[in-house]
């Protein structure tokens, strides 16, 4: 089910008008999409940004704009004033519904590996993956199950059970996390020191 969002026609683009909008506690925005016009609009700064929090970055929206009939859309882009940390602009992506999709989806690592246990180091080389969907069947994230991981396991695309109606697009065999081994003090002592002089040959220094 669509989040719901109220929106308001933007008219004006001039620079003091924006300044307007963002001091009202609004922050400007255009809307898009296939064989769509797009459309400036303007929407409640703390409450987008409360729709993404609560709902994940790929919620669908529904936009009711003034006098308009609402239309679904997804947050493609936003811009954040790196000085003041506000949100400054947003993209919304008008979607279909009964049309497939390819979005990126934020992995969630859930357990306690048990090579942790012993030492081992989890590392986690993927944190997002390439899904294809229909926008309603997207997931808000994606649960890979760590508990079962000795050192030396890891676990790739292809390993991820699919709960749900998505499709991976990532290549199979690219690993996701895996648990490597502790570096021993065996290991330390036998790796070559740096700036290591070179080996004497009858008693003098190699050349």
């Amino acid at each position: 089910m669509a989040v719901k969002l109220a929106a308001q026609r933007r008219e004006d683009h001039t620079k003091s008008a924006t300044k307007e909008i963002r001091n009202s506690g609004r922050v400007p925005a255009v809307i898009y999409g296939k064989a769509k016009e797009s459309k400036s609009i303007a929407v409640d700064s703390v409450e987008l940004i409360k729709t993404v929090r609560d709902e994940g970055r790929n919620a669908i929206i529904s936009l009711h704009i003034e006098d308009e009939k609402p239309v679904d859309v997804m947050l493609h882009e936003y811009q954040i004033d790196p000085l003041k940390d506000e949100l400054i602009h947003a993209d919304f992506y008008i979607v279909d519904m009964a049309e497939e999709m390819d979005v990126e989806v934020n992995i969630h690592l859930e357990g306690e590996a048990k090579g942790t246990k012993d030492g081992g180091v989890l590392q986690q080389p993927l944190y997002a993956l390439q899904v294809r969907a229909k926008p309603a069947d997207i997931p808000e994230e994606i649960v890979v199950d760590v508990s079962d991981l000795d050192i030396g396991d890891s676990i790739a695309v292809s390993d991820i059970d699919i709960q749900g109606k998505y499709e991976l697009l990532d290549d199979p065999v690219t690993t996701v996390v895996t648990v490597s081994a502790p570096d021993t003090l065996e290991d330390i002592e036998a790796a070559p020191a740096e700036n290591a002089e070179p080996e004497l040959v009858d008693g003098e220094k190699e050349a």
